[in-house]
């Protein structure tokens, strides 16, 4: 039996965050559901070499065909959803929770004289008010007594509520405080009823207006040197606070949505669907987008909504959207149609849906992220790509070497820019390059400026430094000039391909850098963001390669990695520069400069500030204010 397991996935593919993980079979059935702190960590335990697996184990993983995961917030929201799936897959390699129980509720008997909160799995109780559910009892539990210290009501059982009214004496929970019904003596029916509806309805609605209150009590009781009251206030604010922090996998009983997420580029879009039923997540649908044209989010959804249901899928009466479409009237009566009843579409901006939201967009990122590096890594797909860019670029050969160059400043300070390099289509890092530029007029002028820094080095009498690179790394033994030589050896690779990230001006400037130094065999392009065209030198027409071609995704990815290089190294340029200004200023240290920048917002309107402006910060007095202002305007 050969322990190497088709559908493995890369290690790189999968994340490290909270999740639940799904192993299905030919039939797409699902055989396992799995919770998981850390995703990447406990999925390798699945593709450890057969041997050394349980025979259960390795029995599940040689019948599966695959396994698919879904991103969460916490380890918390992984164990409700995976007690949802298991519930409503029935997977048969799963073990736990096949005794069909629930979760445990908070219930509040608003039925009894005297109404009292305790834990149960029961759901018929009459008159009784249900919050949850919750993932552990003792999430239950804690719930219950962080909210006593906000709202003191009844805790004990029947038995021992009626022994106490009957003979006057607290019960026993009553007397150690745990226990604040009418039976303690110290609250009357009416007081204690109040006490309950404010109980529920905070739970009910969540509504911070009441911690507000409480919070300016607090303040208030501090300021008058009151402070066990202040002290007693606080208390309930954090607790109230604590019971607000709702997971987002569990949404309210009665909530029926089908929740979208969206996360794309200019090439492609990853879409999430979330189905909650009763307020449950049952099931989670993905699939890519490949875009052929630069469309709008308003006409992604639309087709979204096309690809999702049809006369087979109903859609439910409410449907979540990262944003409202245009046309979202039509589109809820096109969807009314097919459901014979009335569909709404809203945004969620707020609220438990929007913390779904949230958790869907991720997923979305995720799998875009998956398919993005699948695409990359894929041997035939960079094969193929190399092929159309000779093609369509005209080459005499497949470009196996490519760089890049980005140009990256800040309203025209702090210039800088990046040259990255895929080799056979993949990034090779150890070969990336930074330059800073110290004067330029535009884009143009610093495009020239570091390709002639650059392809100085490809002449063989060439003795130039290189700006860009940095300090060698001292080796043992081995010579500054040797080390010297040996970065530069690197640097002296000739690229088959120089890609400039811009349109025609800045193509024509890498073309005039590249005739200054003399070097040839290198083809020369740009690569203009607004419609991905690809420009040549000397050309009035751009090259138009398909929007879901191999090729332009190659193109695209380089520039991108070029782009994220230099707005890198130029941030951290910028945190240098205002460290550095500020920093010699005597009596300035970081928690003033950290004050002055959040208030004026850069240094640049620090300058212009005047003495008194300066001096209105807190923390910053007349002295030190003057001083600043002299030592900027110096």
């Amino acid at each position: 039996m050969s322990d190497a397991l088709s559908y493995r996935p890369k290690t790189g593919e999968i994340p490290t965050t909270p999740g639940v993980y799904r192993f299905r079979d030919a039939t797409g059935r699902i055989l396992y559901v799995g919770k998981a702190k850390n995703l990447r960590a406990r999925l390798s335990n699945y593709f450890a070499p057969l041997y050394s697996l349980h025979e259960r184990t390795r029995r599940m993983v040689t019948t599966a065909t695959g396994v698919e995961w879904t991103v969460v917030g916490t380890e918390v929201e992984a164990l409700q959803l995976e007690w949802m799936w298991i519930n409503e897959f029935d997977p048969p390699f799963n073990v736990q929770f096949k005794d069909d129980k629930s979760y445990p509720y908070l219930a509040v008997t608003l039925g009894d004289e005297a109404p009292r909160a305790l834990v149960t799995r029961t759901e018929n109780i009459k008159g009784a008010r249900y919050f949850g559910p919750y993932p552990k009892v003792w999430a239950v539990h804690e719930t219950i007594e962080l909210m006593l210290k906000a709202f003191p009501i009844r805790t004990c059982n029947n038995a021992n509520y009626k022994r106490a009214m009957q003979s006057g004496k607290p019960c026993f929970a009553g007397q150690i405080g745990r226990c604040f019904g009418p039976c303690s003596g110290l609250v009357s029916m009416e007081d204690h009823r109040k006490i309950v509806n404010e109980f529920v309805s905070f739970m009910r609605s969540h509504d911070k207006k009441l911690i507000n209150e409480l919070t300016q009590e607090m303040k208030d009781a501090a300021a008058a040197q009151q402070y066990e009251i202040a002290g007693k206030r606080r208390d309930q604010v954090r607790a109230l606070n604590a019971v607000l922090e709702k997971s987002a996998v569990v949404l309210r009983d009665n909530v029926d949505i089908d929740l979208f997420a969206i996360e794309q580029d200019e090439l492609a879009a990853a879409v999430q669907l979330f189905i909650v039923r009763g307020g449950r997540i049952r099931g989670v649908r993905g699939w890519m987008v490949d875009k052929e044209l630069d469309v709008t989010r308003s006409e992604l959804i639309d087709s979204m909504m096309q690809t999702a249901y049809n006369n087979e899928s109903k859609p439910p009466r409410e449907i979540v959207l990262p944003e409202l479409p245009d046309d979202a009237e039509a589109l809820e009566t096109w969807l009314a149609d097919l459901a014979g009843r009335k569909v709404r579409l809203v945004a969620a901006q707020r609220g438990e849906k929007a913390a779904l939201l949230v958790t869907a967009t991720n997923n979305a990122k995720q799998a875009l992220m998956l398919y993005k590096t699948r695409r990359s890594s894929d041997f035939v797909a960079r094969s193929k790509a190399l092929e159309d860019i000779q093609e369509a670029l005209e080459m005499p050969a497949a470009p196996l070497r490519m760089e890049c160059y980005d140009v990256s400043h800040l309203s025209g300070t702090n210039i800088v820019a990046s040259m990255v390099v895929f080799e056979d289509g993949l990034p090779r890092k150890d070969e990336y390059r930074r330059f800073n530029i110290p004067v330029s007029t535009d884009d143009t002028d610093s495009i020239y400026q570091i390709l002639t820094r650059r392809l100085a080095y490809l002449k063989p009498e060439s003795g130039a430094a290189d700006a860009a690179d940095p300090a060698p790394i001292a080796v043992a033994g081995q010579s500054d000039i040797a080390q010297v030589e040996q970065k530069r050896a690197k640097f002296k690779y000739q690229p088959n391909l120089l890609i400039v990230d811009g349109g025609q001006p800045q193509v024509a400037a890498a073309k005039r850098a590249l005739a200054e130094s003399g070097v040839t065999g290198i083809q020369l392009c740009g690569i203009a963001k607004r419609l991905e065209e690809i420009w040549l030198p000397d050309s009035d027409y751009p090259v138009i390669l398909p929007r879901n071609s191999d090729a332009l995704f190659l193109i695209q990815r380089i520039r991108d990695e070029a782009h994220r290089f230099a707005i890198t190294h130029q941030r951290i340029r910028r945190k240098k520069d205002v460290a550095s200004i500020l920093g010699e200023i005597a009596g300035l240290g970081p928690a003033r400069v950290k004050v002055l920048l959040q208030h004026f917002g850069s240094v640049a309107r620090l300058k212009v500030a005047s003495v008194q402006e300066i001096a209105d910060v807190r923390g910053i007095g007349p002295v030190l204010a003057e001083a600043i202002h002299a030592h900027l305007r110096a």
